[in-house]
């Protein structure tokens, strides 16, 4: 399949993106990777209980229902040490996957891919797993950016100063891809006096065919490619319907 990622950004402005590692996430997420030549997962970052870190929803039985990867570290523990609480959650989730998609439209094309994912997952680390599930499924939708671990590039500072140290630890980076709500709380002055560009990821959720009758959006992304395959999928990805 062709890379996407060139279809999204100017060839004037390298932008890097930055996110937690999160598990098997929704589409917004892979749109915010599209938009970017480079990728960095925030994973020393402090793990937030609740999170879509080692949890995501699903369609089980028409209705949305939570995938979660058992954890519970102690308050302050980086999502890199984050250890999952089963060793054999790359089973149970790939058993309730099978369950509840077997019915999918294409499941039979995508389900030979899944298998294979998650018979490599590591037990332990969910940062591990989370990155692991997020290269793969790139490949499988054309998604082609340059990713990077946050705790191997460092900048110890806090708020938009780290955010900046990180993107301008990205030789020839130009530019920072923002999630939508960071125009809450981001002084885009900052960026500015820095010589970034900041961008801002927007993704409103198309409706698709899915295993129920009403649409649910915000599932993962794994929804979308058991019911349209990897190239529909990737069309959801690339569509310009514009949060992440």
């Amino acid at each position: 399949m062709k890379s996407i990622s060139s279809w999204f950004f100017s060839s004037t402005v390298m932008l890097v993106a930055i996110h937690q590692p999160n598990y098997a996430p929704w589409i917004g997420y892979f749109r915010k990777i599209a938009r970017a030549s480079h990728f960095i997962f925030l994973d020393d970052a402090a793990f937030s209980k609740g999170s879509v870190i080692n949890r995501v929803r699903i369609l089980d039985d028409g209705k949305p229902a939570w995938l979660t990867v058992p954890a519970k570290p102690s308050s302050g523990t980086l999502i890199a040490a984050v250890v999952a609480g089963q060793s054999d959650w790359p089973k149970r989730h790939l058993s309730r996957l099978f369950n509840v998609y077997s019915g999918a439209g294409a499941f039979h094309e995508i389900w030979p891919d899944i298998e294979r994912l998650y018979d490599s997952l590591p037990a332990d680390k969910l940062a591990d797993a989370n990155r692991i599930i997020i290269h793969e499924v790139c490949a499988f939708l054309g998604i082609e950016p340059v990713f990077h671990c946050a705790s191997e590039i460092g900048a110890g500072r806090t708020g938009d100063d780290r955010l900046i140290a990180l993107v301008k630890a990205i030789p020839g980076a130009t530019g920072y891809l923002s999630g939508r709500g960071g125009r809450k709380y981001q002084d885009e002055s900052k960026f500015e006096a820095a010589g970034l560009t900041l961008a801002y990821n927007d993704y409103d959720p198309v409706a698709y065919a899915q295993t129920s009758p009403d649409f649910t959006p915000g599932l993962s992304i794994l929804d979308a490619a058991f019911n349209l395959g990897w190239e529909g999928a990737a069309a959801l990805v690339t569509g310009d319907s514009g949060s992440n």
